[in-house]
């Protein structure tokens, strides 16, 4: 979504969470998954986003990234939603009608 501010946050292969805000979200996340983003998670690869929210312009982006950046993990895992865990859609087989 490229225009418009948005604030992140990365799972690291090492389970570390990292937040960040960007105008390109898309780019963004492609420059830190290829090794050419934060030297935060260079050495983390691989990445997953797991959070994004949009903002109304850089200063509230950058803000709400300062806010986010001073919650504890706890806190951050329940921004993400279900203790940080991907929430998985199960599907159920039914059977064929005869």
């Amino acid at each position: 979504m490229k225009g418009s501010w948005h604030v992140y946050i990365l799972r690291c292969q090492d389970g570390t969470l990292y937040t960040g805000a960007t105008v390109d979200l898309e780019k963004r996340v492609e420059r830190h998954a290829s090794g050419k983003g934060a030297r935060y998670t260079r050495s983390r690869l691989p990445v997953e986003l797991v959070y994004r929210e949009p903002a109304e312009g850089r200063s509230a982006a950058l803000r709400r990234e300062a806010a986010i950046k001073r919650l504890t993990r706890a806190a951050k895992l329940a921004l993400i939603g279900a203790d940080g865990r991907r929430k998985r859609r199960r599907i159920r087989a039914v059977p064929p009608s005869s």
